[in-house]
């Protein structure tokens, strides 16, 4: 008998051991069947099946919408949340502010920008000081254009401490195009620290600091930028202007023709490069160059700016010397042309020139003229424009004349006159010299 109570107590022992292993086994199984999530499929069956009895079933509405949501699915989720926004006032146990805050991350995903000022709005009731609230209400207003509106509310997010990039990003961007250019430019710098191969930044950068008189810095990127399909265009436009407004004509001019290069470019910014460069083929004596810059313009953009007058003017003269000397050459070459009229102004006159005043677009002859029948002290004025020249010029002028002691004045432009000037000269020793009457002058020269 004493010999078996050692091998019974063995028999007890590994019994109890055995128990023991299955007892946890059994606890181990039970607390993973317990812990073993729900399959995305079995989410996606369930729901559906009971969405086919109650479209409106918060059971099947909220772990759907969750799944949906967090996958970034947003095509899926947004009806699923538009559902639950609905059944909220039956259903007060659903998160008003969970589902206005996804609702609308939805519809900015999905560009439905007045779906999600709404549903962002009521978020932002409830939770005022939230991030994602604040940020996405930003960004909806971004994409509405709505600039003004959308800054406060990155200001709000910017302002929980969270260094998140792509907020600079928009804050940067939205100061820009509201054209807050020097509040922008930190924000921007910022963004463009941490996405330095965004050409949209850089070139909001570089034309922020244009518009804050830091033209040099700006110049360096928009000839950085030149090449870019997309900015190429407008920073060829921004550059060609720094130059020209620097008198750097010829930097201007590669400028403006690379900027042409980009024919995809939006026809505004191809106009504007296209006008802006005629005008400095213009000041070159281009003239070929600039007209047909400008017969370009008036096909593709009819009626812009004062284009069809400088057509007029140009295709003039382009066949007429003798007027784009009058009109467009160096002041000493103007004086020797206003010279010889006056020499043969008078016919069979003996003229002797007393005095020559010249100033960039006027100059004055006083003579002694003398004839056959008679003679006398006349004074010519010459002004180099081709518009309308008004009363206040020729009373300045009547004033000359009676300083001088002069008998009689003449007043010559490749323009018209006013009817107040033609008024004014009625009983005065003066006689108007318009563009017809000048371009027969002309043929006698």
């Amino acid at each position: 008998m004493d010999s078996l109570f050692p091998i019974l107590i063995g028999i007890a022992a590994s019994c109890a051991a055995v128990a023991l292993i299955l007892v946890l086994l059994s606890s181990k199984n039970s607390r993973q069947k317990k812990q073993k999530p729900k399959s995305r499929s079995s989410i996606i069956r369930t729901a559906e099946k009971r969405l086919s009895q109650d479209p409106r079933d918060p059971s099947a509405l909220l772990p759907l919408s969750d799944l949906y949501y967090k996958e970034q699915q947003w095509e899926k989720a947004f009806p699923l949340l538009t559902t639950i926004a609905e059944i909220i006032p039956v259903y007060p146990e659903i998160d008003v502010f969970q589902t206005a805050l996804r609702l609308g991350i939805c519809s900015v995903k999905l560009g439905k920008l007045a779906e999600a000022l709404k549903s962002l709005s009521v978020a932002r009731r409830k939770e005022p000081d939230n991030f994602e609230t604040n940020f996405y209400l930003g960004q909806a207003f971004y994409l509405n254009k709505d600039y003004d509106k959308a800054v406060p509310f990155f200001k709000k997010a910017a302002s929980s401490g969270k260094d998140v990039p792509e907020l600079f990003e928009y804050l940067g961007l939205s100061l820009y195009k509201g054209r807050l250019f020097r509040e922008a430019l930190p924000y921007l710098k910022r963004a463009l620290d941490a996405k330095p191969e965004s050409k949209e930044l850089l070139f909001s950068m570089a034309d922020s600091m244009h518009a804050c008189s830091m033209g040099d810095k700006a110049l360096k990127v928009f000839m950085h930028l030149r090449a870019d399909p997309e900015y190429g265009a407008r920073s060829c436009l921004l550059a060609g202007g720094i130059h020209s407004f620097s008198n750097q004509n010829a930097q201007a001019i590669q400028d403006y023709e690379i900027g042409l290069k980009h024919t995809e470019a939006p026809l505004d910014v191809l106009t504007q490069i296209r006008y802006n460069l005629a005008q400095i083929y213009l000041q070159e004596n281009d003239m070929v160059k600039a007209l047909n810059l400008l017969q370009t313009i008036q096909i593709t953009v009819p009626g812009y700016k004062d284009v069809r007058a400088l057509i007029s003017r140009y295709q003039e003269l382009s066949q007429n010397n003798t007027l784009k000397t009058y009109l467009m050459a160096t002041n000493s070459d103007f004086v020797a042309l206003c010279r010889k009229i006056v020499s043969v102004f008078y016919s069979k006159a003996t003229v002797r020139i007393l005095s020559v005043d010249a100033k960039p677009d006027v100059a004055e002859i006083q003579t002694e003229i003398e004839t056959v029948k008679w003679e006398d002290s006349v004074v010519f004025r010459f002004y180099r424009n081709t518009g309308s020249t008004g009363e206040l010029y020729i009373r300045d002028f009547h004033g000359r004349i009676r300083d001088l002691k002069a008998g009689r004045g003449i007043c010559i432009t490749a323009g018209t006159y006013s009817d107040d000037a033609k008024k004014f000269v009625e009983g005065r020793p003066i006689d108007l010299v318009d563009k017809a009457q000048l371009l027969k002058i002309f043929t006698k020269l």
